[in-house]
């Protein structure tokens, strides 16, 4: 629950069965890590069929980005919001401490956006494809959400439609009523002696 998609990680030990360590041996390659996966899903949705599986690099045709890649886009974004700062900071009294401040932020901070963009260059696919795809969840979940608003206010609805119901009934006298209901019984009879 650490992220805004609940996820699991499963951590094991592959040992061999005379006791080595062997991550080849127990997984394999790709495609048995595949299996794996595969299988353990397979297994878990029999204990709780709720529980969703996201979608296979194999079958997206995804290629995936790198966690440093992710880290140094965080690590320039705090670079940036320090910019910001430090510029924001400049004024008549300080002018010249906190440009030298600036300038040092900047000079640090233009090549690594530099070396960031070109690889960013090699993975734009995939992201324009995973914000695509977020565009696409979140359109979902606010169907969802006007679905379920909707389903609410249209049992609150009902409810009160059968309380305003159940407060005329309770009004009507008792000897009415009986009488409504012997006449019911005697048009159904009636009925079913046509038939």
């Amino acid at each position: 629950m650490d992220e805004r998609t609940p996820h699991m990680h499963l951590t094991f030990v592959p040992l061999t069965e005379d006791n080595r360590l062997s991550a080849k041996e127990i997984l394999g390659n790709r495609v048995s890590l595949s299996k794996w996966q595969d299988d353990f899903h397979a297994h878990m949705v029999k204990a709780y069929p709720d529980l969703e599986r996201g979608e296979s690099a194999f079958q997206t045709g995804r290629k995936h980005i790198p966690t440093r890649l992710f880290k140094q886009a965080v690590s320039l974004s705090k670079q940036v919001r320090a910019i910001e700062t430090a510029l924001d900071g400049i004024g008549p009294l300080n002018a010249g401490k906190k440009k030298e401040e600036a300038l040092a932020l900047l000079k640090k901070w233009f090549p690594q956006m530099e070396d960031f963009s070109g690889q960013l260059k090699k993975y734009r696919v995939t992201i324009d494809d995973l914000l695509a795809e977020n565009k696409k969840l979140e359109a979902r979940a606010k169907a969802s959400e006007t679905g379920k608003m909707k389903d609410t206010l249209e049992r609150a609805k009902l409810e009160s439609e059968l309380h305003n119901i159940q407060r005329l009934v309770d009004r009507i006298p008792a000897d009415i009523l009986e009488q409504v209901r012997r006449e019911q019984k005697g048009k159904a009879y009636t009925k079913d002696y046509q038939l």
